[in-house]
């Protein structure tokens, strides 16, 4: 059983491709080579070109490889499907021509991944973290997202590379409630779990806890620490998810609330074995500490034991 620590562009403020002040993907390759990783994601589609060539010198460059890719994209709309699955086609037909990462003994399934997010509704955007105040799909609409998941990763699959689905606050899969039902409408055969330690806590969820109670179904998992006072100060607002992480309720890892000695202590229990990527939100207009925070990140995961 052994667990790498890998990155993710989120550390540099990507995560929506429109924004205007995303620094160059190049920059975040090198700096997440010197912050000593030897992989990381792609970040959301479009931030990357889906170039081989470029992308694979790159990545020669610093040292890296690519642990995942990522559908970070409303998952609902049925006028948004097609789009959704021509980014995974897109997406697969890269990860897989790239240099694979080693295979752990008892990885669930070999990397790279593709991660499998619901964004883009507004309305569960405001209520991020609150589980009792977000409006739910009805029975309709849920089938239908489930559908589309189901579709996107039969897509993946068709390629070689393993769909997981993640948990994320502001999307229309986030509390509790959602992803048991999550579990009951994907079959383990079609899609794994990647649970992410500060969403998890941050919709109301203790993170060894859902690491426990899904170890089976655990292919992929995320770590983020949260900045406890923030987090409560933003609790306490109208805010949108990522605003809240603009104010710094995410931190760097060992610097918040969570556990990580116990949650490394929780993945060796479960014997999970393989890749576990680190992330940050925060402003890409911020984007000047981040290597320092990473570093940071980095230097504190590996004083309690983890591999990078």
């Amino acid at each position: 059983m052994s667990m790498n620590i890998c990155g993710a562009p989120c550390c540099w403020g990507v995560d929506d491709v429109k924004n205007p002040y995303l620094p160059g993907w190049e920059r975040v390759l090198e700096e997440a080579g010197l912050a000593g990783y030897r992989a990381v994601e792609l970040g959301p589609y479009g931030y990357l070109p889906v170039d081989v060539e470029r992308v694979s010198k790159e990545l020669e460059k610093n040292g890296l490889a690519i642990v995942a890719g990522t559908i970070f994209d409303d998952l609902l709309s049925e006028e948004n499907y097609e789009n959704v699955l021509r980014q995974t086609e897109e997406i697969c037909a890269l990860v897989t021509k790239l240099p694979p990462l080693p295979v752990h003994e008892g990885q669930h399934f070999a990397a790279p991944y593709l991660t499998v997010m619901d964004w883009g509704h507004e309305e569960r955007d405001y209520a991020a973290g609150h589980s009792d105040r977000a409006p739910r799909l009805d029975e309709g609409q849920w089938g239908r997202m489930m559908e589309h998941i189901r579709g996107i990763c039969r897509k993946a699959g068709e390629y070689g590379v393993r769909p997981v689905i993640h948990p994320h606050a502001g999307g229309y899969i986030e509390f509790a409630d959602e992803i048991e039902a999550l579990v009951r409408d994907i079959p383990y055969e079609l899609a794994g779990l990647c649970l992410d330690t500060g969403h998890l806590y941050y919709s109301g969820m203790d993170p060894a806890e859902w690491l426990k109670k899904y170890a089976g179904k655990l292919d992929y998992v995320h770590f983020k620490d949260v900045c406890e006072k923030v987090y409560r100060d933003v609790l306490n607002k109208r805010i949108r998810f990522f605003e809240g992480c603009g104010e710094g309720a995410m931190c760097p890892i060992g610097r918040g609330c969570l556990d990580y000695p116990g949650i490394k202590k929780t993945l060796e229990e479960i014997r999970y074995s393989g890749y576990i990527t680190v992330e940050q939100e925060r402003d890409p207009r911020n984007s000047d500490t981040s290597l320092r925070d990473v570093k940071e990140s980095v230097a504190y995961l590996k004083h309690v034991g983890y591999q990078i």
